[in-house]
Order: structure tokens, then C-alpha cells, then sequence
């Protein structure tokens, strides 16, 4: 095990609790925008908390490794999600670190990945997407997407590669989050039409052996 893998095992828990405190501190304020000044000032002091402990798990991270630049360019979201801050829709993007810490807890537990992966694919891109537009066009005079339920089905529609037309963003971080949405959308079919693929091919495969089996005892399982 390297030395940035033991900091990583060390460290999957609290990135974990700090990806939900950025969250929350995010989506309150998006969807409650008239929040009391001081409670406001709060979860933007966790968010930029959050922001700089992200950075600096990197920053260890990157000093551990032995390859330093082939480690930032393997890394290359992580040093674009750190660099993001001024785009405060696009920091949402930074919870993407929540499905990777977790994906390393998980380790090799099929079941546990699965359930992650589909229930993250069901919930996650829809309901940040939709905080993200929703912050993103909510002030834009022009803008049609000015609440949560419209957000929401906006996204919806988005990440299903439906597109219904009936709302639309009008910014430019609106339609930043609307094309990656659309790309989650079209890798999320690619990925469940591939793994179903592969679950027939496998079952019809072990289906085969168990009649060949039965007919030589001899044979052996395949790997």
C-alpha cells in the first residue's frame, strides 16, 4: 500500500461528513434564499470550510505521491473542482469526491457498489443538478426556472436525455450544468445498457456450462 493510499484510508470518513456539511450548507440557502442574514453567513463559512479542507486533502495528497505530475494529471477533476470556487453553481460538482470516497470505502463489496451506483444514479445528478440551475438562473430577469419544482423537473427531464423544451436555462453556468447533466444522462444509459448486456451474456454462459456439466461431470466451472 503507498503512502497516499494509507492517507486516503485515514481520511475516507471525514471527506465523506464534509461532503454532506457542503450539501447542506449549499442547498439551504438555494432553496430557502430569504434565510435570516447570520444563518446565511454560516453555511457560507462551512461551504468555503469544506472548500479549503478539500484543497487540503489534495494538497497531502499530492505531496505523498512519488510522481507528483502524473498524479495531477490522473487527478485532473480534483484540481478543477479545488479551482472552481468563483463559479458557485459549478461547486456542487465537488460532491463528486462523495461517490469516489465512498466507491473506495466500499471496496470490492459488489453488492454494496451496486446499491451505491443505483441509488445515486436514481437521486444524485437530478437533485444537483436541480440546486445548481435553480442558483444558477434564479436571479436572471429573463430566466423561467425560478423554483425548486421547476428545477427539479427540468433536470429530471435533462438527465433522461428527454429534453421536453418546457424549460430552459438562460445563463451561462445554467447551460454549463446543463450539458453535464446531459452527458450523466447519456453515460448513465450506455452504462446500465452495458452492465445489463453483460448480465445476460454471463448468465447465458454459466447456463451453458451447468448442461455441459451434466453431461461431462468432468468439466470444470469457468473463471
Amino acid at each position: 500500500m503507498t503512502r497516499v493510499e494509507r492517507w486516503e484510508r485515514r481520511s475516507d470518513v471525514p471527506l465523506i461528513l464534509l461532503a454532506l456539511a457542503f450539501l447542506v450548507a449549499y442547498a439551504v440557502p438555494v432553496i430557502h434564499p430569504q434565510l435570516d442574514p447570520g444563518v446565511a453567513t454560516f453555511f457560507a463559512v462551512v461551504s468555503w470550510t469544506v472548500w479549503a479542507a478539500f484543497a487540503l486533502d489534495f494538497a497531502i495528497r499530492l505531496a505523498l505521491a512519488e510522481d507528483k505530475a502524473g498524479y495531477a494529471l490522473r487527478h485532473w477533476y480534483d484540481v478543477a473542482l479545488i479551482a472552481l470556487p468563483l463559479l458557485r453553481p459549478l461547486r456542487l460538482l465537488r460532491l463528486v469526491a462523495l461517490f469516489r470516497v465512498l466507491d473506495r470505502s466500499l471496496g470490492g463489496t459488489l453488492a454494496g457498489r451496486a446499491l451505491l451506483y443505483a441509488a445515486g444514479a436514481a437521486t444524485f445528478p437530478v437533485f444537483v443538478g436541480a440546486l445548481a440551475v435553480l442558483d444558477a438562473e434564479r436571479a436572471d430577469p429573463h430566466a423561467n426556472i425560478t423554483n425548486l419544482g421547476d428545477a427539479l423537473w427540468w433536470a429530471a427531464a435533462t438527465v433522461a436525455t428527454v429534453g421536453y423544451g418546457d424549460f430552459t436555462p438562460v445563463t451561462f453556468e445554467g447551460r454549463v450544468v446543463a450539458v453535464i447533466l446531459m452527458v450523466v444522462g447519456i453515460g448513465l444509459v450506455g452504462t446500465v445498457t452495458g452492465a445489463t448486456a453483460s448480465w445476460m451474456i454471463d448468465r447465458s454462459r454459466r447456463q451453458r456450462h451447468r448442461e455441459v456439466v451434466s453431461a461431462d461431470p468432468m468439466a470444470t466451472d469457468p473463471a
